[in-house]
């Protein structure tokens, strides 16, 4: 299972999900969704502006329970 750690990374920022609506226009609602681990997905373009506002890859923003086992980094590639 993939687990979303927006709520780790905005802590260490110290951003609240109310200042990253405002400044990506990302919903509240689906913010919250994600820091909470409830969302069943995401769009792309929500993904691609939050990795933009965070400064972060996909990578650094979902991980799954198979890292945490073999202890490695799950690495998205794109295959051409």
């Amino acid at each position: 299972m993939m687990k979303c750690n927006l709520k780790i990374l905005l802590a260490k920022r110290n951003l609240k999900i109310t200042k990253v609506s405002n400044d990506t226009g990302i919903s509240r609602t689906t913010l919250t969704s994600l820091a909470s681990n409830y969302a069943k997905g995401i769009q792309f373009d929500t993904l691609e502006n939050l990795c933009n506002y965070l400064k972060i890859s996909p990578n650094d923003l979902f991980t799954t329970d198979m890292e945490k086992r073999e202890g490695g980094t799950m690495e998205i590639t794109k295959k051409l």
